[in-house]
């Protein structure tokens, strides 16, 4: 657990599913029109939900967390090995799924606290990044607010809303989040 203030992220428990899936596909569905809607990904029943995404792909999972603020549950944190077994390219996701979270600042907040987190447990990673497409501005702004620099623009591959949208990477290296972060104490490593 790390905790900024009201805003804690998590390891996420048996107890969270249905929390997770009222937040996420139960009634505001306003979130998956940004989160790659070009993939155009289900969206679960409860059942569906509770009987096998959920155990399967957020319990017990060490690249999934829970973003809470105020012991309300408003989004999740994700990463993956971008290089597979060789583990060292690691990008990072986020979700707030309800939008009146949005535009407060949770989630720089969170992905300061998860880009930390990752570079604590992988002492070797050097970069993070996250990919996003140049239609969500939030997150294209997010990747800003972190400091974090647009490496790549693949344009015209994302197919949305009857539209061609850009593909963008933002990535950060460790020694210039330690240097721009305000909130967080860098690993005894580092100093």
């Amino acid at each position: 657990m790390h905790k900024d203030k009201n805003l804690i992220i998590r390891e996420i428990k048996e107890g969270d599913l249905e929390e997770i899936w009222q937040k996420s596909y139960k009634d505001n569905l306003e979130w998956t029109k940004w989160n790659g809607p070009y993939y155009d990904d289900p969206i679960y029943t409860k059942e569906v939900f509770m009987e096998e995404e959920g155990p399967q792909y957020y319990i017990n999972r060490e690249n999934r967390y829970l973003i809470e603020v105020e012991s309300n549950v408003v989004g999740i944190l994700t990463y993956y090995f971008e290089d597979g077994k060789l583990k060292r390219w690691v990008e990072f996701g986020i979700v707030i799924f309800d939008d009146s979270y949005w535009g407060q600042g949770i989630g720089q907040r969170a992905c300061k606290l998860w880009m930390n987190h990752i570079f604590n447990k992988y002492d070797h990673i050097q970069r993070l990044g996250f990919t996003t497409w140049s239609g969500n501005e939030r997150m294209i702004n997010l990747g800003r607010k972190l400091g974090m620099s647009e490496e790549a623009r693949i344009r015209k591959v994302r197919f949305y809303d009857n539209k061609y949208w850009d593909s963008v990477k933002y990535g950060i290296l460790r020694e210039e989040f330690y240097v721009n972060l305000d909130v967080i104490e860098p690993p005894k490593r580092l100093i």
